[in-house]
């Protein structure tokens, strides 16, 4: 199985709405997003995927998400902006983007991380 790893920051504020501590306020991060992508094969000149193409599809999935606070966003208006919930969502829209993607990883501080994948 051949994986490739892409990564791009972003920076944005959130509030944990029902949270019972400190998070709870409007507080920012800057989040760094790692996409993998895996193959059993590689295409006729030996990769899976060009990483500029998929540089450029992370960045549009993310695009929205930078420098805003997220619970502004209508995305986030019923569930918590996580970052269990934004790497659903940045892997869903990845997934549309690029079949091959098969984990999104958010971190939200150098020790403090979710993963989705599939």
């Amino acid at each position: 199985m051949y994986e490739l790893v892409v990564e791009k920051t972003f920076d944005a504020a959130h509030a944990l709405r029902g949270y019972n501590g400190p998070c709870e306020n409007l507080h920012g991060h800057t989040w760094r997003v790692q996409i993998t992508l895996s193959s059993v094969k590689l295409n006729k000149i030996g990769i899976v995927k060009d990483f500029r193409e998929i540089k450029e599809a992370l960045s549009a999935s993310i695009s929205d998400f930078d420098h805003t606070n997220l619970n502004d966003l209508p995305i986030f208006k019923k569930e918590n902006p996580t970052s269990e919930n934004l790497a659903r969502i940045i892997f869903e829209r990845m997934k549309k983007k690029i079949k091959e993607t098969s984990k999104v990883t958010v971190w939200e501080s150098a020790t403090s991380a979710a993963s989705y994948t599939e």
